[in-house]
This record gives C-alpha cells, structure tokens and sequence, in this order.
C-alpha cells in the first residue's frame, strides 16, 4: 500500500513539475541546439486572402473589427472579407450590410449562419463559400496590427506549412491582477511555441489570428476549436503547424476573475479528449519532437486537475513517513491558503495574484471535466464583457 500511494505522488508530482517548470526549461536547452534555424519568410508570395470574422451579437466592435481590416497592407485586389454571423441577434448583420454598402469598392460579404452551433461550426460552413488560396481566422474583439496579414501569408514557405499562428498581444495588461497574470502566462507560452515551430510544429494555435491554406481545411466538430484542433490535425498528417510572431493581434484579457474563469472553462471543454486526442502521438520515431512537445505542452498540462488533487490526498497519507513529505503538504497546505487569502482580502500583491490565477485555472479544468461527464459542454458561449 506504501508503495503505491508513493508511486501515486512522484507521479502526479512529476506531471505537475514538468507541466509547469520541467517542460519548458527543456525546450529551452534543446531550442539551444536548433538556434542556427531561422523562421523563413517570402513577402513576395502574394496569394488572395480571405479574412474570416465569426460573430455572434458583436454590435459593439464588429465596425471597429471591419474598419481595422480595410486598414490592412495587403493588395486590396487580393484580400476578401467574409463575416459569419453566428445566427447573430443583435445588430450586427445590419452593421455589417451598412458597411458593405458603404464600401462597394471592396469584397465583403455577410454568411448568416441560421441556426447557432458554436463558431467552429459557423467556420465550417462559411469556409465552404471561400475561394481564395489563404484563409485567415481571426476574432471580432481582437483588433490586427497593420502587417499581421501580410506576415502570417509570408511565412507560408513551402507546401508542407499548412497552418500558421500570430502572437496575442494583451492590450489591457496593466488593467487588472487578472489581466496582467493572463498576460504573464501568455509571455511564457509564446516563447514555447516560438521554439516548437522553429523547431518543428506548435501542439495549439490561437483563435484571435491564424491562417491556413483553404485547400486543406478540415471540417471539426463544432465542439473542438480550431487552436488545438488543427495543428494537431496537420502535426499527425505529416505537416507542419508554425507561429510567426511577427504578426500580431491585440485583445483584452478577462479584468475580472469571473471572466477569465468562464473563458477557461469553456477552453477545457474537451480536456478529457485532448489529454491524449490520438494514439499516434506516442509513436516519437515517426512524429519525432511533436511527441515531445504534445506530451509535455498538452498532456501534462490537462492533467494539473487530477495530479493537483492525487498529490495532495496521497502527500496527507505519506505526511508522518519523514521530514520530506511533511514540508511537501505544508508547502501545498500554504499555496492553497495563499490564494484563499487573494480571494478573502483581494490584496494587491503580484506573488498572490499568480497563486490566486493558476488555483482558477486548475479549478476551471475541473469544471471542464465536470461538464463534460455531464454532458454541460456545448460549442458555443457567452463572451466575457470585459474583453470589449
């Protein structure tokens, strides 16, 4: 019995250390070894361009999403605007057909998705309208930097990049404890992901910007998204799924907790899935660092709500054996109460504050689990007002 409940917390313990120190400190040294590849860009690839916006009741930016397009640097013959309205009702379609008929001179249309199954489905059908070479994602409350465009096409260098991811800029960092936590978070992750691509693939994109090539786009259940959905799908087709941070889209973060934490929720509504999508993922001498990349960025990582759990209650067992775990479940004992203390006082201390965000993201996987066991999980959400 001792040896099982210890064998319980060395794992659950190393899933956590690695899911949140060990993994990325390794990509670290092994990105060392590929510090001589570069990230490869053709400005003068120039194909035609669709930029698709899924909307669902988005009157509040959608004019100001339309107007940021237009200003885009990329041959205006070459680009189409395509808005799929998410059976929308509000006056979004009707902004969008005054914007069309105020802009005759450029291609905008409107698709008017008639019944509401989530944006992953509302993407698939539009996509089945869409003609052009590339097709570009992006979201209606994240706004893109002049060239975002014309990079993400650029980095489209040979046949076998069928996917490519721009970086999230937070543009409302300093707005609140969550923001800037969220923001935290994001400057570490990208920093993997800029890595993974140099090296060979990302194990997820980001649904504020990406691009793909319309002739291999693939129709996912509207329960997936597309951020983990497709490089993953491109990753195992042999293909590769990259980031060039270059192009950029800024977006708020959720200034209070209880839109972060529904934001989250609704990301983890397929965590059980994605702990291991795919068999074939385990087979490293076929997909090489991608098997290394997903177990350590993806599994570990949608595995923190039960390691957490496991290695709390087996450390309570273990608690007299010796000195180690003793200092083990006082150190866990303190982390929790830190961020109950963040919760009771919401005192501005930064170290709380990074407690408090990484205890709501554990907790917001657990309800991702608990959704989906009770059949809760559904395509499609309520956005979070704080990030308009």
């Amino acid at each position: 019995m001792g040896i099982f409940i210890k064998t319980l917390f060395y794992t659950s313990g190393f899933i956590i250390f690695w899911a949140m120190i060990g993994y990325p400190v390794s990509l670290k040294i092994i990105g060392r070894l590929y510090k001589s590849r570069k990230l490869e860009k053709d400005y003068s690839y120039q194909p035609t361009v669709t930029v698709m916006v899924v909307a669902h009741n988005e009157e509040k930016v959608i004019l100001e999403k339309l107007n940021n397009i237009l200003e885009l640097d990329y041959p205006k013959d070459k680009i189409e605007i395509l808005v799929a309205s998410d059976n929308s009702t509000d006056q979004t379609n009707d902004i969008v057909r005054e914007f069309i008929e105020r802009h005759p001179e450029c291609k905008i249309r409107l698709y008017e998705v008639k019944t509401r199954k989530g944006k992953t489905n509302a993407q698939n059908e539009a996509q089945k309208t869409v003609t052009t070479e590339i097709l570009v994602m992006t979201d209606a409350n994240s706004m893109l930097d002049r060239n975002a465009v014309k990079e993400l096409v650029a980095a489209f260098t040979s046949d076998n990049i069928a996917y490519v991811s721009g970086r999230l800029a937070i543009a409302n960092r300093e707005a609140s404890d969550v923001s800037n936590a969220e923001a935290g978070y994001w400057d570490s992750d990208l920093a993997s992901r800029e890595i993974e691509a140099r090296i060979q693939t990302i194990t997820a994109g980001n649904g504020a910007l990406y691009a793909c090539r319309n002739i291999e786009y693939h129709d996912f259940d509207p329960i997936q998204c597309h951020d983990a959905a497709m490089p993953l799908y491109y990753a195992l087709k042999g293909k590769r799924a990259i980031c060039n941070h270059d192009a950029v889209a800024y977006e708020k973060a959720g200034e209070v907790i209880e839109d972060e934490f529904k934001r989250k929720v609704r990301m983890n509504r397929t965590i059980l899935k994605a702990i291991l999508p795919d068999i074939r993922i385990l087979n490293f001498f076929k997909y090489k660092w991608f098997s290394f990349f997903y177990f350590g960025h993806r599994t570990c990582r949608y595995l923190l709500w039960i390691a957490h759990l496991i290695v709390l209650i087996s450390n309570a067992f273990l608690v007299t054996d010796s000195w180690f775990y003793s200092i083990a479940f006082s150190g866990q004992s303190l982390f929790y109460l830190l961020a109950l203390i963040k919760v009771l006082t919401n005192a501005n201390n930064r170290i709380l504050a990074i407690i408090h965000y990484y205890c709501i993201t554990v907790a917001s996987q657990w309800v991702g689990v608990y959704n989906i066991l009770t059949g809760r999980s559904k395509p499609f959400w309520e956005k979070a007002e704080s990030t308009r």
